[in-house]
């Protein structure tokens, strides 16, 4: 019989957890779907700071298909998705929510198009749920930027709530890069791929722990990680800058060798200056964060750190 790990980082989930517990193991127990494989529910806590340890622990201690695993402090969900990809014991693992917005039904869909021979099957969001109009169009944007600078396909609508087959699970865990951008790793992995649509539930509990500047640091991640395309625009900028300077350049040395010049422009002077200025900070600012990125990447520090993890006994390992 074929494993399933169904994989849930948390981070403040207290209140979720319990209810996300409930309806997946009443899916366990009743679908008839379901029924056909061994499950592994996979916990794996990013630092919370509310009681959310103390609940997986007392899930575990309940139900053999529960595993755990408790971060020393708060890596990220990024890093808390690759330390459960690296601790999965499923044939397949369905990386999921917590909060219930990805609702869990829509994993027996996803199953049937694994047995058919898919191998990424990736939930497509027909709605984003409560997110506000700015926010919304802004993401969109995001990625139809992000498409024309990589070389392969940017999912739109797509997040981390998914069906991996072991092929796509070992093949993430070979990329051990520290500055982790998933959604484009998932892209970049390739193999056989389909969506899967859902409506985006609400949360059931608490609220969403990703701050606006958060999302724009992952947004900032995901260009930086996947294309050199910024570099390449701070070079255009400096070759138009230096072209336009050098015309202009020539202008003026025209014009005061046939008409003089007198002294006057304070305030064009003072825009040049401030605008050059501002490329050049701009310039500077790309080169670090590649610079910074490949510093993170040269002292190899891991991902993460496990404070403590428990293994399910379900299945036949």
């Amino acid at each position: 019989m074929k494993k399933v790990t169904i994989l849930v980082p948390c981070h403040n989930e207290e209140e979720s957890l319990p209810l996300l517990y409930e309806t997946v193991t009443g899916l366990m127990d009743n679908e008839p779907k379901w029924k056909e494989y061994n499950w592994e529910l996979l916990l794996v806590d990013d630092g919370s700071i509310d009681g959310t340890v103390q609940i997986m622990k007392s899930l575990y201690e309940k139900d053999k298909r529960i595993s755990y695993i408790e971060l020393s402090r708060n890596f990220g969900k990024e890093n808390a998705m690759f330390a459960g990809l690296n601790y999965a014991q499923g044939d397949c693992v369905v990386i999921m929510d917590a909060d219930l917005q990805h609702p869990p039904h829509v994993i027996t869909e996803m199953l049937a198009k694994w047995e058919e021979g898919y191998e990424d099957v990736y939930g497509k969001r027909i709605t984003r749920g409560k997110e506000s109009w700015m926010r919304k169009h802004m993401s969109l944007l995001y990625y139809k930027l992000l498409q024309k600078f990589v070389r392969y396909e940017m999912l739109p609508n797509v997040g981390d709530f998914r069906l991996l087959d072991r092929k796509c699970v070992d093949s993430l865990k070979e990329m051990k890069e520290t500055e982790r951008y998933t959604k484009g790793l998932f892209c970049f992995m390739g193999f056989k791929k389909i969506g899967v649509e859902f409506e985006t539930q609400d949360r059931v509990a608490g609220h969403s722990s990703w701050s606006t500047r958060q999302l724009f640091g992952l947004a900032i991640e995901g260009l930086v990680s996947f294309t050199t395309i910024p570099l390449k625009i701070a070079t255009m900028l400096g070759i138009l800058v230096s072209l336009g300077s050098f015309i202009y350049m020539i202008c003026v040395f025209i014009k005061t060798l046939v008409w003089g010049e007198v002294v006057r422009g304070y305030p064009t002077l003072l825009i040049i200056i401030l605008f050059l200025s501002g490329i050049q900070l701009l310039t500077v600012g790309i080169l670090g964060e590649y610079i910074g990125r490949i510093y993170t990447e040269t002292k190899r520090r891991p991902a993460y750190i496990v404070r403590e993890y428990r293994k399910s006994e379900s299945g036949n390992d």
